[in-house]
């Protein structure tokens, strides 16, 4: 069966430990993430879920694998989107290692079919969370307000756009 998938690496000047507590502490999430935060018990089997700040749930799924500081692999279904929805099950793996001062987090999310607008969502997504989850952890603030800004120069021209155009990401399809 076909395969997308999409893998964002970034370096954190942190802790492991301090990093998996930004990952799974609901209150800490909400600063990053755009005011949306995951819920779980964050151990193998339990539910999961991403949350947004008026309470309708995103996402939904279960802890497949828990390993604390290591590494976190949970099974994830769009509930927000029909499209997306459709496509089923994805597959999201972090893996904390520690280099240097600073930590590699490897996020992998992959779905089995080839193309997937999911994929291509969570393409567009994972960097922007990632950013500002690493400006916190370095900084003590986040680099972006707003997931999807519109960018000032588009707004000056009074043009409208697709806030999705400008950010698609390669992933790649395996077979």
């Amino acid at each position: 069966m076909a395969r997308s998938t999409f893998v964002y690496v970034s370096y954190i000047r942190t802790t492991p430990e301090k990093l998996w507590s930004a990952l799974t502490d609901p209150e800490f999430m909400k600063q990053y993430w755009f005011g949306v935060h995951g819920e779980s018990r964050w151990t193998a089997g339990s539910p999961w879920k991403l949350v947004a700040g008026d309470g309708q749930v995103l996402d939904a799924g279960e802890i497949v694998e828990a390993d604390p500081p290591r590494r976190l692999v949970i099974r994830w279904q769009n509930l927000a989107k029909p499209e997306l929805n459709a496509e089923g099950p994805s597959l999201c793996t972090m893996e904390l290692e520690p280099v240097g001062r600073a930590v590699k987090l490897s996020i992998t999310h992959s779905i089995e079919r080839e193309p997937s607008k999911l994929i291509g969502a969570v393409a567009g997504g994972w960097p922007k969370v990632i950013a500002n989850l690493k400006s916190l952890l370095e900084t003590g603030a986040i680099t972006l307000d707003e997931p999807y800004p519109v960018a000032s120069a588009t707004a000056a021209r009074g043009a409208t756009t697709d806030p999705q155009a400008d950010e698609r990401a390669r992933f790649t399809s395996r077979s």
